[in-house]
C-alpha cells in the first residue's frame, strides 16, 4: 500500500498552494491512501475560547464544499475529519472518502480545553467506541489528535488486528517532537503502522502549528516525516509487517 501524509498551512492562501502541491504529489506517487490534517478546510476556530454559531456553521459549510474537491486526489482513498452537527450535538468526525462516497469512521472523544485549543467549548465529546474499519486489504483505527496519547486504545486496536493507526492532527510548534514520541509509542504498542498529518504555519491569533506529518513502522521507526521544505511524503508499506508484529515483543506479552 502506498500511503501519503502531509502538512497543510492554516493560512488560506498558503493552503491553496499546499493543496495543489499535494494533488501533484499524489498523482506522481500513485498513492493508495492520503491522510489529511484535522478539520483542514477551515480556519482553526478553536483558537478562540468563545463559541460562535456563525463561525461553526461556516466551518461546516467550508468542509462540505471542499469535500467536493477530494476528487482531485482520486483514485486514492482520503481520510480526514470535519465538524458536523448530529441530532443537535456538535462533533468532530473522521471519515473516509473513496470515489465520491463518504463513510464516517469515528467521532473525537477526548477534547482539550486550553489556550489555542478550546475544543471542549466548541463541540461535544463522542461517547462512541474506538472501532476498526476495513479499508481495502487493511484494518484501520483512527485516533484524532489528542486521542493518540490514549495508548490503551492503541493497544486495543492492535489486539484486534489493526494494520494502520491514523492520527489527523492540529498541534502546535511548541510541542512538535513530543507528538512524534506519542506516534512512535502508539505504533509499538499496537504493532501497526502509524500515520499522521498536521496543520502547519500560523493560524488565528498567531498560533503556530507544528507541521510534522509522519509515517512510522510497527517497531516505532520513523519511515518518513514532513517538513516546511517537504510538505508531502509517501512510502510504500507492507501490511504483512504489521500482522507479523503482533506476535513479537512487546505485543505478545499481553
Amino acid at each position: 500500500m502506498r500511503v501519503t501524509v502531509c502538512q497543510l498551512n492554516d493560512e488560506r492562501r498558503e493552503f491553496e498552494d499546499g493543496w495543489r502541491e499535494l494533488c501533484a504529489h499524489v498523482r506522481d506517487k500513485n498513492s493508495d491512501l492520503v491522510l489529511l490534517p484535522e478539520m483542514p478546510f477551515s480556519d482553526w476556530f478553536a483558537a478562540v475560547p468563545d463559541f460562535d454559531e456563525e463561525v461553526w456553521d461556516g466551518a461546516v459549510s467550508d468542509h462540505r464544499m471542499w469535500k467536493l474537491r477530494l476528487a482531485e486526489l482520486a483514485p486514492a482513498t482520503v481520510i480526514s475529519t470535519e465538524p458536523v452537527t448530529t441530532r443537535g450535538r456538535r462533533l468532530n468526525e473522521a471519515y473516509a472518502w473513496d470515489g465520491g462516497k463518504t463513510t464516517p469512521l469515528h467521532q473525537k472523544r477526548y477534547l482539550p480545553n486550553e489556550n489555542g485549543f478550546w475544543e471542549a467549548r466548541w463541540y461535544q465529546p463522542s461517547t462512541g467506541a474506538f472501532d476498526l474499519t476495513t479499508l481495502g486489504d487493511a484494518l484501520i483505527g483512527v485516533q484524532i489528535c489528542t486521542e493518540i496519547w490514549w495508548l490503551d486504545e492503541s493497544r486495543h486496536f492492535g489486539r484486534n488486528g489493526a494494520d494502520l493507526l491514523l492520527a489527523p492532527r492540529a498541534t502546535p510548534a511548541s510541542s512538535r517532537e513530543r507528538w512524534l514520541v506519542a506516534g512512535r509509542a502508539a505504533a509499538i504498542v499496537a504493532g501497526a503502522f502509524c500515520l499522521s498529518s498536521n496543520r502547519g504555519g500560523k493560524g488565528r491569533g498567531g498560533l503556530e502549528f507544528a507541521g510534522l506529518g509522519w509515517i512510522i513502522d510497527p517497531d516505532g521507526e520513523v519511515v518518513a516525516r514532513t517538513s516546511d521544505s517537504q510538505r508531502c511524503v509517501t512510502a510504500e508499506i507492507d501490511l504483512a509487517r504489521a500482522r507479523e508484529a503482533k506476535s513479537t515483543y512487546p505485543r505478545y506479552v499481553r
